[in-house]
């Protein structure tokens, strides 16, 4: 370089050493990621080369069978032989028109249990008698034994072997490949966002698939198992898909998801369409929830809870929806709630709007176990003063919540209720013991609301009767002045409760319903109902009575039998 401006010298320099270390960079990261994944893969191959070297490479072996309908294979090339992660099997049928079935049937055998089990299979289509299958390797790192059958020419769902073969695979990548059974690919069933069988999760395993060919109308089954433990499950099929979180309910380990569709060929019975590995890393066991037929001929979906055992305060919580298109899935305005504790039981009822269903009960009973079923109501044409509802889920709750049974609100009894509470106050103000407050809330019950004459003649009894409804009416019977008189009690912090028994005299024998309430660690009764009045020519006839307050038990007893009592 001869410039002889020292400048312009100095600046053509740095722009050639520029260049030159331009030209001499390193790889940009997703280059070098390649060339470190070509590496490992170059170390597999390698590896490959070295144990086809010490096995002695044999021919193929194929069984007298593949004579008889004229089957070659293609691929494998040998018996025994060593592979990278996966293998090919490749042949062709000539007489496939003969067979018992379109599919070949390839089993993959571990010669050492793994974390993915000893055992894979696969469903291979032959399509104008030919058939190609990649086989990964469920346990990674082994050695495998690989059996090919072919179906029978004579009997349906019988197989007989082609050609077996072992495969060393010296790849340790873990890789279960999602395969269908032939029921599950006449389905068209596919499970997405999954690219193995094999996964590992924490508690939950969120399933998502789509069967193609599967109707609004059909269901799939799920069946959890871990060891001698199982679940059973049924789905709705939507847009032709279908999901659910399942619980492992199990804890640590492997469980076996399968998913089944219906056999069209039998009526209620599932076939297996695919088989899941869910590695659960959590020590936590779970109760699983039992579902009934119901709930899947109602059209219900239980959101909340997903699994049963979870511990509370005493209340808890259920959420769902009801498929509108469901059987009587508009006419179903409410859900049921049974809780039982031992020999206790109460009966909840949570409102459904909009075809949802969100809402919280109490376990009344105190600390312990309970047993909860949640039940839809029977469809009445006529009306009718008893009620019947179906169970479609149980399941199990911990509670540690006190015993309120008394006190806190229950089906019917909106003590908590800011109008009841606020009547509550007005009604008792100015009394200073709970008999004379107790007392002023059955005179004002007796006094306020009238008796339904034309309700218990037509039997038109709802699932909303209630405190707040008869509040609002001041008519009802025996139950609707129970509901009230309670709600006002439990609301001034006195212990009431709803006794169920029958009622002799008066106006008829008949069932009938009435009130105890503690009163400073003694049990009264009271009985609002006649207390108001009496039916003279099937009309009401208002005429306060309070002897029917705290009544002689001895005289009460003449003409009511109490039963039990209700929650």
């Amino acid at each position: 370089m001869n410039s002889k401006n020292p400048i312009l010298t100095a600046l053509l320099l740095v722009i050639s050493a520029i260049f030159i270390l331009s030209g001499c960079s390193d790889a940009s990261p997703s280059d070098a990621k390649a060339k470190a994944e070509k590496k490992e893969e170059d170390k597999y191959e390698k590896l490959v080369k070295e144990k086809n070297k010490e096995i002695e490479l044999q021919p193929l072996e194929l069984s007298p069978y593949n004579q008889e309908i004229n089957s070659t294979f293609t691929k494998p090339e040998h018996k025994e032989f060593a592979v990278n992660g996966e293998v090919v099997v490749e042949g062709k049928v000539e007489k496939f028109s003969s067979l018992k079935s379109d599919y070949v049937w390839i089993k993959v055998f571990a010669d050492e249990e793994g974390p993915a089990g000893k055992q894979h299979e696969y469903y291979t289509k032959l399509i104008e008698g030919k058939f190609k299958q990649k086989i990964h390797f469920f346990n990674g790192e082994g050695k495998y034994h690989v059996s090919v059958q072919i179906p029978s020419t004579e009997t349906e769902n019988y197989y007989f072997e082609a050609t077996a073969f072992d495969v060393h695979n010296v790849n340790p990548e873990i890789e279960r490949d999602i395969t269908l059974t032939p029921f599950g690919q006449d389905a068209e069933v596919a499970l997405l966002n999954m690219d193995s069988s094999y996964v590992k999760e924490n508690e939950i395993f969120s399933l998502k698939g789509e069967a193609g060919k599967l109707a609004e109308e059909d269901t799939v089954m799920l069946k959890l198992t871990k060891g001698s433990e199982s679940w059973k499950h049924v789905l709705p099929i939507k847009d032709g898909q279908f999901t659910y979180d399942i619980p492992l309910f199990y804890g640590k380990g492997v469980h076996e998801l399968e998913v089944l569709v219906p056999d069209k060929e039998r009526e209620n019975y599932y076939q297996t369409a695919t088989t899941i590995l869910i590695d659960n890393k959590s020590d936590r066991t779970m109760l699983p929830i039992e579902y009934m037929d119901v709930y899947r001929e109602r059209g219900v979906t239980l959101e909340s809870p997903v699994f049963g055992g979870e511990a509370t305060d005493g209340m808890y919580h259920v959420k769902g929806k009801i498929d509108p298109n469901a059987e009587f899935g508009p006419e179903t305005t409410h859900i049921y709630i049974t809780t039982k504790k031992g020999e206790d039981e109460a009966l909840d009822v949570i409102p459904v709007k909009d075809f949802k269903f969100d809402d919280s009960f109490y376990l009344r009973f105190g600390p312990g176990t309970y047993e909860v079923v949640l039940s839809v109501p029977e469809i009445k044409e006529e009306n009718s003063d008893y009620f019947r509802y179906f169970g479609f889920a149980r399941f199990e709750v911990e509670s540690t919540g006190e015993d309120q049974r008394d006190l806190l609100p229950s089906r019917g009894v909106q003590s908590d209720a800011e109008p009841i509470k606020q009547l509550a106050k007005d009604i008792t103000a100015g009394k200073s013991t709970k008999r004379d407050k107790a007392k002023a809330i059955y005179e004002y019950v007796a006094k306020t609301v009238a008796y339904d004459v034309e309700k218990l003649e037509t039997d038109d009894f709802n699932w909303d009767d209630s405190a707040l409804k008869t509040l609002d009416l001041k008519t009802g019977v025996c139950q609707d002045y129970s509901y009230l008189t309670i709600a006002l009690l439990r609301a001034s912090d006195i212990e009431a409760r709803f006794v169920e028994g029958m009622a002799r005299g008066g106006w008829w024998p008949s069932k009938h319903a009435w009130v105890e309430a503690n009163l400073e660690g003694e049990w009264i009764t009271m009985d609002p109902t006649w207390g108001s009045g009496y039916v003279d020519d099937d009309k009401f006839v208002a005429k306060y009575d309070e002897k029917y307050f705290d009544p002689d038990m001895a005289e009460f007893k003449k003409t009511h039998t109490r039963t039990g009592v209700a929650y």
